[in-house]
């Protein structure tokens, strides 16, 4: 399932613990898929505490508590790190992360806090939600199989990567256009995972993050990129973004004045250009000055070699402008002059 569908359902099921609808969900998926982020963002959305517990590093007595004489009986104490409404709200996500992972005594302990909320007199609050993740038995991960009656008190969802999931989270995170780029180019890279190879270091939606963050560290030493990049999607993905990147940035400002003149011969080129102009746009306040700016995008739209890539910055500037696009008298021009071109496409693409 793509991930901003997985993240529709989370917060649906956030929302129905405060409505005694809730149902815990487990998450499964490939190392390096996003399942913790998805979570993450579910927390960051409500505004509400995020509790991770990794339970492979935990033991039986971090759930349940340390036992205590208080007179004649035994209490338990309750861990700090469990929900508690006075210390992180009325509302929150207990986040079991490495499920799977937890040696079977751990995972035992989580059976009565994930069914019935509750271990020993601990309750957790009821505005909390219960989410988990873990790896697939086959990814080559220290798991256990998940006994029947802990796989029976959850709802199951398996993460899968989406190209376009992906670009949207990379472009709010500011992820450089060229690497945007290239993964719109080289989708299958996105995640390309196997767990029978013997490498360390491969393709995933979070290595690509790490790839980013080297793109920026290391852009003035050229003769480390191309290791750091290895290191990080392993050295494949990486010679194929390294060829990617000698294409060159072209410039932005000329296409932004309508200059055709701007635009590169090869469609990994073109594909840079458009996330690189449309980067330029969201940067720029509503105004003249972006109107402008997307007038001249739209005239040198129709100069690509290539119609569905103009057709691509045209999307991209219906988002952004919403329908301030077909306004323009430059959006005219261009539907009439790819008219033909683009009769192929199919209407839901052509319409978002």
């Amino acid at each position: 399932m793509r991930p901003s569908r997985v993240l529709r359902i989370l917060r649906r099921e956030f929302q129905g613990a405060t409505e005694g609808l809730h149902t815990p969900v487990m998450l499964w998926g490939a190392p390096g898929v996003g399942k913790s982020e998805i979570v993450a963002q579910v927390a960051a959305g409500e505004a509400v505490a995020l509790i991770d517990l990794r339970l492979s590093q935990l033991e039986p007595s971090d759930l349940r508590g340390i036992p205590f004489r208080e007179g004649d009986h035994v209490e338990w104490s309750v861990p700090s790190m469990m929900p508690d409404t006075g210390r992180h709200g009325p509302a929150g996500i207990l986040f079991l992360d490495e499920i799977n992972a937890a040696v079977p005594s751990v995972a035992a302990a989580a059976y009565q806090l994930i069914l019935d909320r509750r271990l020993g007199d601990y309750r957790v609050p009821d505005g909390w939600a219960i989410f988990a993740a873990g790896n697939r038995l086959g990814d080559r991960g220290i798991t256990y199989a998940m006994p029947a009656p802990l796989a029976n008190r959850f709802t199951h969802l398996e993460v899968e990567p989406d190209p376009e999931d992906w670009q949207a989270w990379a472009r709010g995170q500011g992820v450089d256009p060229r690497l945007r780029a290239f993964l719109d180019t080289r989708r299958d890279l996105l995640l390309d995972f196997r767990p029978d190879a013997e490498a360390h270091a491969f393709p995933t939606p979070r290595s690509w993050a790490f790839a980013d963050r080297a793109l920026k560290k290391f852009a003035d030493a050229p003769d480390l990129l191309a290791p750091a990049l290895a290191g990080c999607v392993g050295e494949s993905a990486a010679a194929a973004l390294l060829r990617f990147l000698d294409t060159g940035l072209p410039t932005v400002d000329a296409l932004l004045a309508g200059e055709t003149s701007a635009i590169p011969d090869d469609p990994d080129g073109q594909l840079t250009l458009v996330e690189a102009v449309l980067d330029r746009l969201r940067g720029l306040p509503p105004g003249e000055a972006r109107l402008r700016a997307a007038e001249g995008a739209l005239t040198a739209a129709r100069g690509f070699p290539a119609p569905e890539i103009g057709l691509k910055l045209v999307i991209g500037l219906r988002e952004l402008l919403d329908r301030e696009v077909y306004r323009l008298p430059a959006f005219g021009e261009w539907a009439d002059a790819v008219a033909d071109a683009i009769a192929d496409v199919e209407p839901a693409e052509a319409d978002e």
